[in-house]
């Protein structure tokens, strides 16, 4: 029997820590009936300077450390703000929460975010917590948006390579006989980020301008690329500061422009090399990464179909990941799978999930 689709919204705040995205959609879990409005909300200055203080920390952080609780209910406040910009009525919410580590490999994953209280403050349903599930089954917990890209994707021509470049890169794979592979491939604006803070005292390189004004040392390149993730069999997933060490050791000596050109090349060359079945006809890029210009031309190099922004099949980059999270938990509320075998690992398509109801009026 079909369910009557739901009006969800969807709030994602990625490794790139900028803001977050909210976005109004209608869904039953499988088909996306509408789309609505859309809405970013970007950090002050020192929130998201404490959030990038979280990832340092986090290895050795104890949940209940008091400054981890100040900078996730600031956090969730900032969530509640972007859910009231969206401008729409809702029955439930999606809240991926902030990530400040992923280690998989030790069946853990951290998003920070108080569902409860945002649940208060906008009086809506809250599911959250959707990757613990598909850690606790022994699958890597990310990436989720594969499902929602093979909805948002059904009409069009197969094998399709869909890249979603955020403070970390991976991709979906999606074959003409239904197949859905998925995985991250490396860094993505991340390093690039980190860089561009310590020398230009921005939050990123703007239009990829800084990378374009260097060039690519192509032995740091290779060296980059000798990581053993990428040795390892699909799927497998990365923390946003995986590839730290590594890359400091890989630029260094290196002028600044010239190292931001290398990890552009870098993010390029690992989404190249992502183990797939059979090469695409089409490229479509998602996440901020698609307005970096070195990252795309990059991209266009290695690859011999067309590599385009997911614009180009009209769809919105900038609020794709908001808008899988309200997909994703209408499908929690009904049970319906969030992970597959081929795209997290676990061992049988696994739901995920958990609804944080709002505290009922007390007198």
């Amino acid at each position: 029997m079909p369910h009557k689709p739901l009006r969800a919204i969807g709030l994602m705040s990625g490794t790139s820590l900028d803001g977050v995205d909210a976005a109004w959609l209608e869904t039953d879990g499988l088909t996306i009936t509408s789309f609505g409005p859309t809405a970013t909300l970007l950090y002050q200055d020192d929130l998201r300077a404490d959030l990038r203080r979280l990832l340092d920390l986090a290895p050795r952080l104890a949940p209940d450390d008091p400054f981890l609780h100040t900078v996730e209910d600031r956090l969730t406040r900032d969530h509640a703000v972007a859910v009231s910009m969206t401008g729409r009525a809702a029955d439930l919410i999606g809240f991926h929460g902030q990530t400040i580590l992923h280690a998989p490999e030790h069946h853990l994953t951290w998003q920070i975010g108080n569902a409860p209280l945002l649940a208060r403050i906008t009086r809506i349903p809250v599911v959250h917590d959707f990757r613990s599930n598909d850690i606790a089954h022994g699958g890597e917990g990310a990436p989720l948006v594969p499902l929602f890209h093979a909805a948002l994707a059904a009409a069009l021509p197969k094998p399709l390579l869909i890249a979603n470049i955020g403070g970390v890169a991976n991709i979906t794979w999606l074959g003409a006989a239904g197949e859905i592979i998925a995985l991250d491939t490396g860094p993505g604006n991340g390093p690039l980020d980190d860089l561009a803070r310590a020398h230009l005292g921005t939050a990123f390189d703007e239009n990829g301008a800084f990378a374009a004004s260097g060039q690519v040392d192509e032995a740091r390149l290779r060296l980059l690329l000798t990581d053993p993730f990428f040795a390892r069999q699909a799927p497998k997933s990365l923390d946003r500061l995986s590839f730290s060490a590594l890359i400091a050791r890989a630029t260094s000596g290196l002028a600044p422009a010239n190292a931001a050109a290398t990890l552009a090349a870098f993010t390029a060359a690992a989404i190249k090399a992502a183990p797939v079945p059979a090469s695409p006809t089409r490229v479509l890029v998602t996440g901020g990464g698609r307005h970096n210009r070195t990252i795309m031309a990059e991209l266009a190099q290695r690859f011999t179909v067309p590599v385009e922004p997911v614009e180009a099949v009209g769809w919105n980059g900038d609020a794709l990941e908001a808008q899988c999270f309200a997909y994703l938990a209408v499908r929690s509320l009904r049970g319906l799978p969030l992970s597959l075998p081929t795209t997290t690992g676990v061992p049988t398509p696994l739901t995920g999930g958990r609804l944080a109801k709002p505290a009922p009026f007390t007198s």
